[in-house]
């Protein structure tokens, strides 16, 4: 099993998200189904460690806040731009968050995770994206929503990219 733990978005910021893709060469836009924002990657696992995992992310402890969508920007590899993504504030909240799932991951045997946290939502995949720099062509609406959770999904590659499915939610 390939998992990881994020966020479920609400259909309005999957609908506003989905009205700014366009205008990008060799772009792979992601689908109202594989929106979401990452908390935390956690990679292949086996069914008694994800039930592990399940268990441990349960006693994680969410205060609600209310996110918003934020910047547009870009990820870079090898000089040349491989994702474009949608910022979401306030950063501090969310990491919060992710440090919280973090340390439920920890007490299971999961690796921290060594990067540092950027809360974003991926909206394009590609190894050389023109016009990229220009993205997005108006501006991301700042749309807010109340986040008072967070969910442990199943990713598994498909033909058009990773399909997710939510194994849990938590409250």
């Amino acid at each position: 099993m390939r998992l990881f733990v994020g966020l479920d978005l609400p259909e309005s910021i999957k609908t506003a998200l989905l009205a700014s893709m366009g205008g990008v060469a060799d772009a792979r836009w992601q689908t109202a189904e594989q929106l979401h924002l990452t908390l935390r990657f956690i990679g292949e696992v086996d069914r008694h460690q994800a039930a592990d995992i399940a268990a441990a992310l349960g006693r994680v402890n969410v205060r609600p806040f209310v996110a918003e969508l934020g910047d547009p920007g870009l990820f870079e590899h090898r000089g040349r731009i491989d994702t474009l993504w949608v910022g979401v504030r306030p950063a501090e909240a969310l990491t919060q968050m992710a440090k919280s799932v973090n340390a439920a991951l920890a007490s299971v045997g999961i690796p921290p995770e060594p990067r540092a946290f950027l809360p974003h939502i991926t909206i394009a995949r590609g190894r050389s994206m023109i016009g990229a720099t220009a993205w997005p062509q108006s501006p991301i609406p700042r749309l807010t929503w109340q986040v008072d959770g967070f969910a442990l999904f199943e990713s598994q590659m498909g033909k058009d990219g990773s399909d997710y499915t939510i194994l849990a939610r938590w409250t």
